[in-house]
């Protein structure tokens, strides 16, 4: 896990589909980064630019079996399976996720906005990254590159205002109840609660883009899961171990 910004290039979603179907035949990074550079440079100049975004390719796809093996080995295998192509921007999200705080962070702050902003500005989103972790010397340039990433997988989209985009909320759908609760481990796996209410683990802000459809008996039924009934008929979730999951 990158614990620091880390999430400082523009990421497209044909680089990640690359990065994604190479991990899936090999898990040697040296092999997997001389397949991804002429992937990369063919969009891309300069060989530290290309460096650094390979970097970040391996991280959200390799790398994040570090944080989480079976949650990465799980993405890998419905890379593999699915046929359906809206799947694998849940996959790659949910691994960005995982992997990057920084990222997780600007997901946030963007769902929050989303919730009574039509748009949201790229200043608004510096703004509250700056409150939160401090005036960092390349905080602002990391936000634009987020923000970047997040235009070209659909999940933002050009507005009539400059540097204003639209996010995209609850848009995209999964092809199996099974995707869903693979995104919900993931962004329970990178949530500093330990567990939360299954409505607002539904509901949490990084996860705008999505729409759920489980109910909790799928997640109760889930090996990765434990959902148990409090006061008030409140179910609350926790994954059964971050350590191994």
């Amino acid at each position: 896990m990158d614990k620091g910004i880390g999430f400082n290039r523009n990421i497209t979603l044909s680089w990640l589909d690359a990065a994604a179907a190479f991990c899936a035949e090999t898990e040697d990074p040296a092999e997997i980064r001389a397949r991804l550079e002429p992937v990369v440079s063919h969009d891309l100049d300069g060989v530290e630019a290309q460096r650094k975004t390979i970097d970040i390719l391996i991280n959200i796809w390799l790398k994040s079996g570090d944080v989480a093996p079976d949650l990465r080995a799980e993405a890998v295998a419905w890379f593999q399976a699915t046929p359906v192509t809206g799947d694998r921007l849940w996959l790659h999200y949910g691994l960005t996720l995982l992997y990057y705080p920084f990222f997780r962070d600007c997901t946030v702050a963007m769902g929050q906005f989303s919730r009574y902003e039509n748009t949201i500005t790229t200043k608004m989103v510096k703004q509250r990254l700056v409150a939160e972790r401090g005036h960092l010397g390349s905080l602002d340039r990391a936000v634009e590159r987020v923000i970047a990433s997040l235009r070209n997988w659909g999940i933002l989209t050009e507005s009539d205002q400059r540097y204003a985009y639209a996010p995209k909320r609850q848009t995209f759908s999964a092809s199996s109840a099974d995707l869903e609760a693979w995104l919900l481990a993931c962004a329970l796996h990178a949530h500093p609660a330990e567990e939360l209410p299954f409505a607002d683990l539904l509901h949490l802000p990084e996860l705008f883009p999505f729409r759920f459809a489980l109910a909790v008996d799928h997640l109760r039924a889930h090996p990765w899961f434990v959902v148990q009934r409090q006061g008030a008929g409140w179910d609350m979730v926790r994954l059964v171990s971050r350590d191994t999951l």
